[in-house]
């Protein structure tokens, strides 16, 4: 049944949509790093096939950027044209974004494909690392499609308010890609490839999931042929909004492929595994208030839209208070056990002891970035997309890229590498949290 925004508290609207969403972020952990936790475990590999699915990371990053500026962008347009009434516009709105996200992926499976090997080592490859890498991606790109789609089109889903279907997109192909991966990795001794073809197998479902679910007699607006045809103006408004989800993605895989060649480097292939480890953590992490603030924006985005500024209000309270709290106790849990959450992933004993240094380097002053989430989230809800574009700018763009870079070059080492993250944070998600209090929440 689908969620009435306009009745119940914010709060309790919030937590309808959420809670779903987080319980879909807890499996979709899973999906993301099921296929790390074996390859981490696989014999003989020495780390190097680890790795090499973090050279292919920057690649998955930039296709998940292009599905933040074609669909996710779209959502809160969607948003708010359904609390005005105009459900006709929000059809618009997402049968363009369809036909975005399938032509646009595409694109990026063609282009990345062919060019696959001078990107891996522009990445940080390594001769070694590099037959893993490239065993991986080439599998991976052709689900490139199905991957955009079910993550694109699914916050279509939520925003009607079946938070529950949602959650089912990513569930249905977490579990069945938790059961294909040691099926094809261990079984049928593919290695890195079965990885990468139990993923694309598990995205393609969980696209086909979606699509029936939006063409369907369940949904309250259907993807409709009409709507299927591409409006640019339409397109451009989606972007601007998208455009921030995509720069903090693109600007991701801008830092990753940064990490990976500095760490390269200073510390050799070993480093660039360790790291992998830990973008698997902060994922973990992540994901979960990732999940809550963005469950608060179809909420956020249609009080807005009706004309309840209150409530706006109370919702961005609400949202704050849960992320900080939230992100403290997160932070916590790496301080007292740093080495059992990198063993999870890896058994290799080089990586263990290096890697609990690292670890707590990279999470110092987690917290900072429950500020960080909770501004963008009330920047993108309520269609304000320079402020949004201007603060993922801010701190992966301006702060965390230049400082990679520079810190290891000024004596720091390998260890420089881990600071840029924190110090972004801080500062980041600091500013990112004034600006939204100051622009936003005091004028509501």
């Amino acid at each position: 049944m689908a969620t009435d925004f306009s009745r119940n508290t914010v709060s309790k609207n919030i937590i309808s949509q959420a809670v779903p969403l987080i319980l879909a972020q807890i499996v979709q952990i899973l999906y993301n790093v099921v296929d790390r936790v074996y390859i981490g475990h696989l014999p003989g590999s020495d780390g190097l096939a680890l790795t090499g699915i973090g050279l292919a990371f920057p690649v998955t990053t930039l296709v998940m950027a292009f599905t933040q500026l074609l669909g996710a962008g779209g959502t809160p347009l969607f948003s708010m044209a359904r609390g005005a009434g105009e459900d006709e516009q929000a059809g618009k709105i997402m049968g363009n974004a369809f036909s975005m996200l399938l032509r646009c992926s595409l694109l990026l499976l063609v282009f990345c494909y062919i060019f696959r090997r001078p990107i891996l080592f522009l990445f940080g490859a390594s001769e070694a690392s590099y037959v893993y890498a490239d065993a991986y991606l080439k599998i991976y790109l052709l689900g490139t499609s199905f991957s955009m789609v079910s993550a694109g089109m699914n916050g279509y889903i939520n925003a009607q308010g079946f938070p529950g279907t949602g959650m089912f997109t990513t569930i249905i192909g977490a579990v069945l890609n938790l059961i294909l991966d040691p099926l094809f990795i261990f079984v049928f001794h593919m290695g890195v490839s079965g990885a990468a073809l139990a993923t694309v197998i598990s995205q393609m479902i969980s696209a086909l999931w979606v699509v029936r679910f939006l063409t369907g007699s369940k949904a309250v607006l259907h993807i409709k042929r009409e709507f299927l045809r591409i409006d640019w103006k339409l397109t451009g408004q989606i972007a601007s909004l998208g455009l921030s989800g995509f720069i903090m993605q693109s600007t991701n895989c801008l830092v990753s492929i940064l990490c990976n060649t500095t760490l390269r480097d200073f510390g050799g292939d070993l480093y660039v595994g360790i790291m992998t480890v830990i973008n698997s953590i902060r994922e973990v992490m992540t994901l979960p208030v990732h999940g809550f603030t963005s469950g608060s924006q179809p909420v956020l985005g249609y009080d807005y839209g009706a004309g309840k500024p209150g409530r706006v209000r109370e919702g961005i309270r609400f949202v704050t208070v849960t992320a900080i709290v939230y992100t403290l106790l997160a932070w916590i849990a790496v301080i007292v056990s740093p080495r059992f959450l990198l063993s999870v992933f890896t058994n290799n004993k080089e990586m263990l002891n290096a890697g609990e240094h690292a670890l707590n380097l990279y999470f110092m002053g987690f917290c900072f970035m429950a500020f960080q989430f909770c501004g963008q989230c009330t920047f993108v809800a309520l269609g304000r997309s320079k402020q949004a574009v201007f603060f993922s700018l801010l701190r992966k763009a301006v702060i965390v890229a230049p400082l990679t870079v520079l810190l290891p070059r000024l004596g720091l080492g390998v260890d420089g590498v881990f600071l840029a993250e924190p110090i972004s944070n801080v500062i980041g998600g600091s500013s990112c949290f004034i600006a939204m209090y100051l622009q936003v929440y005091r004028k509501l």
